[in-house]
């Protein structure tokens, strides 16, 4: 059965009829618009005709140059004879009635009219009510756009009621099939699933379901899909809403919002209420974090008393999703209301091959492309970042008009999600020396280092803002960073400045992004990880951040000006220890370096093998310059 059937009269199953509403203020608009244009266009014969004195206009007619003439009120309008320019004319008769004007005019042959003066009276009514349909139909629209955009289709009547979308169980839907790379989620959550569908079998054993679960984790790590494969598993009513859709510039209207939303879905029990981006009404109230705001704290007033109004009868979960559960209000938390946190962390090997098989499932392989090559080239990314990589993989064979998708074309994805977009024949000679010089700094010291990642390949093609890439892909996940290891990824970062030091004697501002990651690994090796014997084994808050990815949230300081000099002299220290060891390397390996570079300006990219190849020519290490 279709979801529309076709309105009476209708040609074709689903096709609308096209009527004209008078109650719509559009129409009105527009039947104003066209009568406007009907009576200035039939007022564009006066407009356009010539003004002549009555006395010119009697001579013409002696002349026997007028065709016609029609009296209007005071007004006499005539037409020419074939041939004058303009046609057509305009006089005025005098006070003084002219007795000799009917005869002349009788005499040579001109056609005679007349007309009333006055308008028609639906035309003098519709020109005087003109104005005032104008405003009425303004008035009308405005009305209409701020129900629109207060209360949606209901008007303002429903300003205060809830945004949440109801999504109901089909057969398509996202199932737990679907969401790959999450089981220890799946499996915290698959008690649930089960509460929802057979609440009674839980109820008389006496147990009571948490009311609400808070999935926290990365941007991209499936927290929006995890929770409606999860409505769709225990086949109940979805309520999906975004935290931000509550807040509004009225006091007390997302604190209206949320009872309504809670009240149909218990309305609609069992059924599962999913609150996406939380932090945005859930942050620490009365504090400077997120700044104070009444809508939004009697927002999350609300949400707080409507979990307390769960009773063990109502079968009614709350699913909520964060990257930031460091800002929520401990109300939030406390047992009774987020009962279980489920965490949702990057996914490891193991979980990206499974996350490529779903995404790969309708995508054509070639026979060159390996999964496990995929895996391994893509520590780090998150579950969104796996379906784009193999979405931009497949758009690329679709330009080059391709049946398959090939390895190459996961290659050239990759390096475009990961660097950006080629931008060919950027540089110019000089600038290509030096980018090969620093470029090569890099990726030797990543190949000569045993603590460092394995060297993938070495680029000075331009690729978004970066002139040239070094790419390093890990051998294995890593949770804890090594002092050693922290200490060779400086100088690695460090290397394509000390390149430029050893060949060229000078550096350059391409060094820019490298000092600032140095700085803040540096930093936190201090002041987070107690790696430092002159600070000792002391945390200080100076930012909350992931040491490569670069995420940071700014905290006020808990220490005093001395240790902060203290701590500054040591990250100084740090930096300069891991450019003397990058220095140090490079002018032992000066003839590798040397022909890296060459190789690198001829071909632009070198792999792993082509250092291979480079490298072992010359195995035995030159002496130190200098």
């Amino acid at each position: 059965m279709p979801d529309t059937l076709p309105p009476p009269g209708s040609d074709k199953p689903g096709q609308d009829n096209q009527r004209i509403s008078l109650l719509d203020p559009h129409n009105w608009l527009w039947l104003v618009v066209l009568f406007s244009l009907w009576y200035f266009y039939s007022d564009q014969t006066r407009s356009t005709a010539e003004t002549i004195a009555y006395s010119q206009f009697k001579a013409a007619v002696r002349e026997s140059h007028v065709k016609s003439i029609t009296f209007r009120g005071d007004q006499i309008l005539g037409t020419y004879t074939e041939g004058s320019d303009p046609p057509r004319f305009v006089a005025v008769v005098p006070a003084v009635p002219d007795d000799d004007l009917l005869p002349l005019l009788e005499e040579k042959g001109v056609t005679i009219a007349a007309e009333s003066s006055q308008q028609p009276r639906w035309l003098q009514l519709l020109l005087g009510l003109l104005p005032w349909l104008l405003i009425g139909g303004f008035f009308i629209y405005s009305t209409r756009v701020m129900q629109q955009r207060m209360g949606g289709a209901g008007g303002l009547f429903s300003f205060g009621k809830s945004r949440a979308k109801r999504y109901e169980h089909t057969a398509s839907a996202v199932t737990y099939d679907d969401v790959a790379g999450l089981d220890s989620a799946k499996q915290d959550l698959q008690e649930i699933i089960d509460f929802l569908r057979n609440p009674d079998r839980f109820r008389k054993l006496g147990a009571r379901m948490p009311r609400g679960i808070l999935l926290m984790g990365p941007p991209g790590t499936g927290k929006t899909l995890l929770a409606k494969a999860t409505a769709n598993e225990a086949g109940v009513p979805f309520f999906s809403v975004s935290g931000s859709e509550f807040i509004e510039m009225y006091v007390g209207v997302g604190a209206s919002r949320v009872r309504d939303m809670f009240a149909e879905a218990r309305a609609n029990a069992p059924a599962l209420i999913f609150i996406d981006e939380i932090d945005s009404v859930g942050r620490v109230r009365g504090t400077g974090v997120g700044g104070g705001h009444d809508e939004r704290e009697q927002t999350l007033n609300q949400i707080l008393a409507e979990m307390d109004g769960f009773s063990r009868e109502e079968a009614v979960v709350v699913l909520a999703a964060t990257n930031r559960p460091d800002v929520l209000d401990p109300a939030l938390l406390r047992p009774g209301r987020f009962d279980r946190k489920v965490t949702l962390e990057l996914p490891q090997s193991h979980a990206r091959e499974e996350i490529l098989k779903v995404h790969l499932r309708e995508v054509p392989l070639a026979d060159d492309v390996r999964i496990d090559e995929l895996v391994g080239k893509t520590v780090g990314f998150s579950g969104a970042d796996l379906a784009n990589l193999v979405n931009e993989a497949a758009l690329l064979a679709a330009r080059e008009d391709k049946e398959r998708v090939t390895r190459e074309h996961f290659s050239k994805a990759h390096d475009k999600i990961v660097m950006g977009s080629e931008r060919p024949d950027l540089l110019n000679p000089s600038e290509r020396r030096r980018t090969a010089t620093h470029e090569s700094g890099h990726a030797l010291i990543a190949y000569l280092l045993p603590e460092s990642d394995p060297l993938h390949q070495v680029s000075i093609i331009p690729r978004g803002r970066a002139l040239g890439a070094t790419q390093q892909l890990p051998a294995e996940d890593r949770h804890n960073y090594p002092q050693s290891y922290l200490e060779t990824r400086l100088a690695v970062m460090l290397g394509g400045r000390a390149a430029e030091r050893v060949v060229l004697d000078s550096v350059s501002s391409g060094a820019v992004d490298d000092l600032e990651q140095a700085t803040r690994i540096a930093r936190m090796m201090i002041t987070q990880w107690g790696m430092s014997d002159e600070i000792g084994p002391v945390h200080y808050k100076v930012g909350t951040e992931h040491p490569f990815l670069g995420y940071e949230l700014t905290q006020e300081r808990d220490f005093s000006e001395a240790t902060a000099a203290r701590i500054d002299s040591e990250v100084r220290r740090i930096i300069e220890q891991a450019q003397d060891l990058a220095t140090r390397t490079l002018r032992e390996n000066r003839a590798a370096l040397g022909r890296v570079i060459e190789s690198l300006i001829e071909k632009e990219t070198l792999t792993r093998e082509d250092i291979d190849a480079l490298v072992g020519t010359d195995p035995t290490p030159e002496p130190a310059e200098g």
